[in-house]
């Protein structure tokens, strides 16, 4: 596999790099800033903290119309411009409401990442290398968690504008990766559906030299042919396609993962850790996330998606139950944050090495912005309402309670991967489209 191939995917994967520290980067500032603002739990969760995770369902449910229209390039540059916005506008806010604003504008550039990325990067891998090439996406995005942890961790000791730091320093990476945008070329797929064959020719040859590019080109507009006009997800040849990714996306949040990233200080406090242990607890959970996402996108390719989801479901289970036991029988020391971490270590094996890859692989490529718009807005409209309600569910019902219900929810994503899910790995993306579009 050529070297540019990879150069291009890990810019264009940056885009998950910025994703994760601006999902993440608000749990070591939260609370100062409820205390600062003296904000009610309901309005912190939806406001302060949910703007962002509503910009980021905006983002997500618009996010196909750019990277259809102008392409994934453009939109990925035009990402790169809201998250430098987001974090200079977030450091300077003197305001609950004026934070919310930038963290929306920041939750935009989530959304539509989520959706371009991942789209591109599948649209220039060769087929045998096309998970772990997606996988760099998600890989970047722990990246992301893991610096933010360790960022505010070394930010915490700046006074009591420390938050500021916290979230102001983002704008670097966002700059430089607003700058590498540039360097990479248009998707060659995306280029063919808007007729623009003879600069397809010109990236496929980049891209697969070795390839008769026009014999390349031939076999992507034969699978567009069979397309009519007008045509969109919801028609009933693309329901099963549809199906996959509602489910995979809604089984991602309701295993609990971005409560568990948001609030992972608090979450650490609850289980009796004091504020400097919870710090660095956090920076654990996003090392485990890192290394075991490291470990899933080496075997994607090898084992396929199907059995990480295996491995991974059991993993929430096991660990999930057990947390939820942790916070009911009042187990003291490091029990909560090591289950955790095995919490953490079976999500990014599964759904985190998964999830990204697998919907940027089950629609047709005329129809892949928007089936990629719709698996992330279910994503994200998830995101947006499970850790809001944390704040709330932590103060009446319990710790306990809350752990024992994402449990249970992932008995039934082990259902949905036993019965449901089929194995994409090693295939085109057109036998795909050929495979799981059904013509009625």
């Amino acid at each position: 596999m050529k070297s540019s191939i990879w150069r291009w995917s890990i810019t264009a994967a940056l885009a998950g790099f910025l994703f994760g520290f601006d999902t993440v980067v608000i749990s070591g500032a939260e609370e100062s800033l409820q205390k600062l603002w003296s904000s009610s739990d309901v309005f912190h969760g939806t406001v302060v903290i949910g703007s962002a995770l509503w910009g980021t369902v905006i983002g997500a449910l618009l996010g196909g119309i750019p990277t259809d229209k102008i392409g994934r390039k453009n939109t990925l540059l035009w990402i790169g411009v809201l998250y430098t916005v987001s974090a200079l506008g977030s450091a300077f806010a003197n305001s609950p409401e004026v934070f919310a604003l930038f963290r929306f504008i920041g939750g935009l550039g989530v959304g539509a990442s989520t959706v371009a990325a991942p789209a591109y990067i599948s649209e220039i891998s060769p087929a045998e290398n096309r998970g772990k090439l997606v996988g760099l996406y998600q890989f970047n995005i722990v990246l992301g968690i893991l610096i933010a942890f360790f960022s505010n961790y070394l930010l915490s000791n700046m006074g009591g504008d420390s938050w500021r730091w916290m979230v102001g320093v983002e704008a670097v990476p966002a700059i430089i990766y607003t700058l590498s945008v540039l360097t990479v070329p248009r998707s060659p797929r995306w280029l063919l559906t808007k007729a623009r064959d003879e600069e397809a020719v010109d990236v496929l040859k980049l891209i697969s030299p070795d390839q008769d590019s026009n014999s390349l080109v031939a076999s992507i507009k034969s699978e567009m042919e069979t397309a009519s006009s007008g045509e969109s997800i919801f028609m009933k040849k693309y329901r099963f396609p549809l199906i996959l990714a509602f489910l995979i996306a809604f089984f991602n949040q309701l295993s609990g993962i971005n409560a568990l990233l948001y609030f992972a200080p608090r979450i650490f406090g609850e289980a009796g850790l004091g504020e400097s242990a919870a710090l660095l607890s956090s920076i654990g959970i996003g090392v485990t996330n890192m290394v075991f996402t490291f470990i899933g996108i080496s075997l994607i390719d090898k084992l396929g998606r199907k059995t990480l989801m295996y491995i991974g479901s059991f993993g929430y289970i096991i660990s999930l139950s057990l947390v939820s036991a942790a916070f009911f029988m009042e187990w003291q020391g490091n029990a909560v944050p090591l289950l955790l971490f095995l919490f953490i270590a079976s999500h990014a094996i599964g759904q985190g090495t998964v999830i990204w890859v697998f919907i940027s692989e089950i629609f047709p490529n005329h129809l892949r912005s928007s089936g990629q718009s719709f698996g992330s807005s279910v994503h994200w409209v998830l995101a947006a309402i499970v850790p809001s309600l944390v704040p709330v569910l932590f103060s009446t019902i319990g710790a306990g309670a809350v752990f024992m219900c994402f449990a249970i929810m992932m008995v039934f994503q082990l259902l949905f991967v036993i019965f449901m899910m089929p194995e994409t790995k090693g295939q085109s993306l057109e036998e795909l489209s050929k495979v799981l579009s059904k013509n009625n």
